[in-house]
């Protein structure tokens, strides 16, 4: 009997845990999706904005994982769980017929959305959960293809109908894109060729001649 009454009082334990009640770390059971995050320390969080790209950085504006990707040319957006999820499943759709191919999504929802009703007054709280969402900046990389030697026709038809399902300008790029920095391309510098090999050709820049001593 008392066994019973212990395993039963643990159950109510966990259960109050597990519902946003205690604990240092809650999982949401109820809400859940199939890129929810386990575990989140808040609950709630403020709505933010978009990063802007103004530090330099090219971190994520290019492929690491596969041969063909999309990234967003456009204004950034803040992404739904449901709208990558959509997006993702179109490109399994299309690229199933490829023996070992496989996609890379390189953004995760892991940010809470809280929206309120309609016709509700000033305060009382920030709202109910309604969504997972991430917030993108301009130039970040979404999808990629990869695993498996894919036709760029296949891959860009696949990347081109899972852009539609997303709310922003998006560009198809393969390996050989140079990074981007919000609206400006990086180019990698053409190289120098010293003058004894450039000739007459002012198309090819030509490297001064150091003095030796």
């Amino acid at each position: 009997m008392l066994s019973l009454l212990s395993q039963s009082l643990h159950f109510v334990k966990n259960l109050g845990r597990t519902q946003g009640h205690g604990g240092f770390l809650n999982t949401f059971v109820r809400q859940r999706h199939q890129l929810a995050p386990r575990q989140v320390k808040h609950i709630k969080r403020h709505k933010g904005r978009i990063p802007i790209p103004i530090g330099g950085s090219t971190k994520g504006t290019t492929l690491a994982y596969g041969e063909w990707g999309i990234r967003i040319k456009g204004n950034g957006v803040r992404l739904s769980a449901k709208q990558l999820t959509t997006a993702e499943e179109v490109i399994k759709r299309k690229i199933k017929i490829i023996k070992g191919a496989k996609v890379y999504l390189r953004v995760f929802p892991d940010i809470p959305v809280c929206i309120k009703g309609n016709e509700t007054r000033m305060g009382k709280g920030k709202g109910t959960f309604e969504f997972w969402a991430t917030r993108v900046p301009k130039g970040r990389v979404i999808f990629e293809i990869g695993g498996s030697p894919i036709r760029e026709e296949l891959a860009r038809d696949a990347l081109r109908q899972a852009a539609d399902k997303l709310p922003t300008k998006m560009e198809f790029i393969s390996r050989a894109t140079p990074p981007r920095l919000g609206n400006l391309v990086l180019h990698p510098p053409k190289p120098l060729v010293p003058e004894s090999l450039a000739g007459d050709n002012p198309t090819i820049p030509a490297a001064p001649i150091q003095p030796t001593l």
